[in-house]
């Protein structure tokens, strides 16, 4: 991914996540830390919210993240599609260890291009409460979304400019 993109996303929090189910289309802010390792967004939401019972039924989503300013020329932000997968929270969701009956992390999300590095649970909440650390008190039901394209407009480089990338190329 472009060094650009990457450092926009690992600079903001704040993506407004869009949905579609039977129901119609549906739009939520939710605070994500980025996973630059994986092109992912990590995110907490509970699975009973619209847009959480969207991303069960189906994981395609997409979202924006803006900078937002008056003067044109300092015009930033992302628009973006990719998949979700929910983590589950710290005990739920999570599969025991037989002997020790502790929940043990679990391989949670291969990236679809054949990539071998997994996206788990623990690595996920750690990235997670680096960013939110106030949260640790909180129960997170985590989510990733693993990036697929992803549009970024940068006025700063000329008014209009586009980067975009495709996960794959």
């Amino acid at each position: 991914m472009d060094k650009r993109i990457s450092r926009f996303l690992r600079k903001h929090h704040v993506l407004t996540l869009s949905t579609v189910s039977e129901q119609g289309s549906w739009s939520a802010h939710v605070f994500y830390a980025w996973m630059p390792e994986h092109d992912a967004l990590v995110f907490t939401t509970e699975s009973t919210t619209r847009h959480g019972r969207d991303m069960l039924a189906n994981p395609s989503v997409s979202g924006g993240i803006v900078l937002e300013t008056k003067v044109v020329g300092r015009i930033r932000g992302v628009q973006l599609k990719g998949k979700t997968k929910r983590l589950g929270d710290q005990e739920t969701e999570r599969p025991r260890d037989q002997e020790t009956e502790r929940p043990r992390d679990q391989e949670t999300m291969r990236p679809e291009t054949g990539d071998q590095r997994l996206i788990t649970y623990h690595a996920s909440r750690v990235t997670y409460l680096k960013r939110f650390p106030y949260a640790i008190a909180a129960k997170l039901d985590l989510w990733v979304l693993e990036i697929e394209y992803v549009k970024m407009t940068d006025n700063r480089l000329g008014f209009g400019t586009k980067l975009e990338w495709r996960r794959g190329d």
